[in-house]
């Protein structure tokens, strides 16, 4: 069974995010996710400053089984990256939701948040893939 926290909001594609206030929001891959991916060996981030457009595909995670792209679910630019994912990718799957995040962004538009998963609707979606 999948973890999947209350207080974030999630993307049909498995992406998870955190509001860390000033329209500054973490992302990372589900408990779900990393699941289905397996072991993961190598995560490539997005570069501080680039600009993101919700749902473009904007970092890579490679397992053992296979490289999926990370999309993010909103539009804005990147204002940090997790660099310790480049040495220890497997914190994606050790700790998903704390150590394993991905990348912040300042968004461009907050209101992008309204169209993401509450828990319960990601839940209800995990259990149909």
């Amino acid at each position: 069974m999948s973890t999947i926290p209350a207080d974030l909001k999630y993307a049909a594609s498995h992406e998870w995010i955190r509001e860390e206030g000033d329209d500054i929001i973490t992302i990372g891959v589900s408990d779900f996710a990393q699941q289905q991916l397996g072991d993961v060996v190598f995560v490539e981030v997005p570069e501080v400053g680039a600009e993101i457009v919700a749902g473009d595909p904007v970092a890579v995670v490679e397992s053992v089984k296979a490289a999926s792209d990370i999309y993010t679910p909103v539009t804005g630019t990147v204002v940090a990256v997790n660099e310790s994912l480049e040495d220890a990718p497997e914190q994606v799957n050790e700790d998903p939701y704390e150590n394993g995040w991905f990348f912040k962004v300042k968004m461009q538009d907050p209101g992008e948040i309204k169209d993401l998963m509450d828990a319960e609707s990601y839940q209800d979606q995990c259990a149909e893939d």
